[in-house]
């Protein structure tokens, strides 16, 4: 059994208690495999016209119920209604109209090349759903993360069980959005509870993991779901690097820069949380976010919070992730690191404002280890070989982003950086694009979601090769006898050689298939 433990959930923006979650028991995770289980040879064969239209209903549902889902959003998270309109409602929709148009055709069984030493044969490729998905979200993009994966999955053929974070759940939503939408009944499906719930369900043998969150809990799932070789896609953490060199628009970029660093409060695994200025623009880099920094409207705890769309960025949504901010900040100050702006909460509040830090290095923990709050710490550089080896500085490979007028030298340090995403001229925008894979790599994990990659990650790709059947024995076939050697040697020569001869080659084929018609194993 697991624990009794109950999670209390509270809104961060004024610390009031909204309910309680507990960990769910043994009976309650066998039976939610069991439905999960029973609905699979359900969804396996639905026609996928009939997965986009189910899609379609939550789609629908979304935009109708759009201020109603924001409100709960913020009400957990603490982020601006903007960020919650911008980031989790119309991610969601873009993705949904996305993959409307493109699943069918993605997968749909595809016809593949034959080489000619397989003449006569057929080679094609079928994608088959794996069965139940165990989704693991993390707490802050609660809405985004537990329909886009679940969404992708079904679309795939597959069933979902999410366990949502402890911290942001959003009781109740999802199971609303699919009773009064229409969508298919018991497709995906919500348990609630901690780190003991999440054990238990991984130990249930799901078919596949996708897990969003810290590397320290990425690593512990893998470890735990490695014992039964369940296969495990992993969005882990980051450290975001943003290179700046001195041929930018200054008040664009800075504009760029100040979204990045503090869009959601900073609380996204691709947050720009490092930023590289070339030293000739630095000065003046600098002194422009400083001053843009002052101009944001920003939350508090009197605020008419739930009305204002108008917010740029409203709060931490928890009290420990705001003391690692804090640590953050403490270890660079006392290693010579300056604040420009911000860098303190009010006593008891989770209420943190943006913060400009300079005189950074690699030593400090601002610039080595993922932050996640809104931070934005800046350093020099001379060279586009420094700034490259910089970036590059880091356990942490999730994305990145390069600014340059010039799009040659961009795209030529975008493809130098170790990161699976990178935005030129832009930042956070390949998440965007639902036709882009997203993920990471080195500590930031592996797997994709999104676009085509994305769909294909909850398949089995299954290989079938057709042969018809005849009285015909294959050449390659027992018995192997010297005459073929010499026959499939020769094959070998005339096709693959640099100058082919063909017709050697078919000489020989043919030769090849009726030795190997006659010399039956006796």
């Amino acid at each position: 059994m697991t624990t009794n433990d109950a999670f209390s959930i509270q809104n961060p923006i004024n610390k009031k208690k909204l309910y309680e979650i507990s960990e769910s028991s043994n009976q309650q995770i066998e039976q939610a495999y069991n439905t999960a289980r029973r609905m699979q040879a359900v969804v396996k064969n639905m026609p996928m016209k009939k997965r986009v239209e189910e899609i379609l209903k939550i789609n629908d549902y979304v935009i109708a119920h759009r201020e109603e889902i924001i409100t709960r959003i913020v009400e957990e998270t603490g982020k601006s209604r903007f960020d919650a309109l911008s980031s989790e409602i119309l991610e969601v929709c873009d993705t949904i109209d996305h993959f409307k148009k493109v699943a069918p055709e993605i997968l749909k069984d595809k016809k593949v090349h034959t080489p000619i030493v397989l003449m006569g044969k057929k080679s094609k490729v079928v994608f088959e759903p794996l069965g139940t998905i165990l989704i693991i979200t993390p707490w802050n993009y609660p809405f985004y993360q537990m329909l886009l994966p679940s969404i992708s999955a079904f679309l795939s053929g597959n069933v979902s069980i999410i366990k949502p974070s402890e911290i942001t759940p959003l009781k109740g939503l999802i199971e609303k959005i699919i009773e009064e939408s229409g969508f298919l009944k018991d497709a995906v499906q919500v348990i609630y509870g901690g780190k003991e719930t999440g054990k238990i369900l991984i130990d249930a043998k799901p078919d596949k993991i996708h897990f969003t969150g810290s590397v320290a809990t990425g690593k512990k799932i893998m470890e735990q779901a490695a014992k039964q070789l369940t296969p495990v896609d992993l969005e882990l953490g980051g450290k975001d690097p943003a290179v700046v060199f001195e041929d930018v628009n200054i008040e664009r970029t800075a504009n760029g820069l100040l979204w990045g660093s503090f869009t959601n409060c900073g609380q996204s695994c691709t947050s720009i949380e490092r930023v590289y200025i070339q030293e000739s623009i630095y000065d003046e880099l600098v002194s422009k976010l400083s001053y843009n920094i002052c101009k944001l409207k920003l939350s508090d705890e009197n605020r008419n919070y739930f009305e204002a769309g108008d917010c740029d960025m409203g709060c931490m949504t928890s009290e420990a992730q705001t003391q690692i901010v804090e640590a953050h900040i403490l270890d660079a100050v006392q290693k010579g690191a300056k604040i420009l702006a911000g860098g303190k909460r009010k006593p008891g509040s989770l209420h943190f404002p943006p913060t400009l830090i300079t005189d950074v290095n690699h030593t400090m923990k601002i610039v080595t280890e993922e932050t996640f709050g809104p931070i934005l710490p800046v350093m020099k550089f001379k060279t586009e070989k420094e700034a490259i080896q910089l970036a590059n500085d880091s356990p942490y490979g999730l994305s990145a982003s390069v600014w340059s007028k010039d799009l040659e030298r961009a795209e030529r340090v975008a493809k130098s950086i170790a990161a699976g995403n990178v935005s030129i001229n832009n930042c956070m925008l390949t998440e965007a694009n639902p036709a882009l894979p997203f993920g990471g790599i080195k500590n930031s994990g592996f797997g994709r979601l999104k676009g085509e990659w994305g769909l294909l990650s909850f398949v089995n790709i299954k290989s079938i090769i057709i042969d018809k059947q005849s009285s015909i024995i294959e050449p390659h076939w027992y018995p192997h006898t010297k005459n073929k050697y010499g026959l499939l040697t020769s094959l070998i020569v005339f096709l693959f050689s640099r100058s082919k001869k063909l017709v050697k080659f078919a000489l020989v084929g043919m030769k090849l298939e009726k030795v190997g018609a006659k010399e039956k194993i006796k």
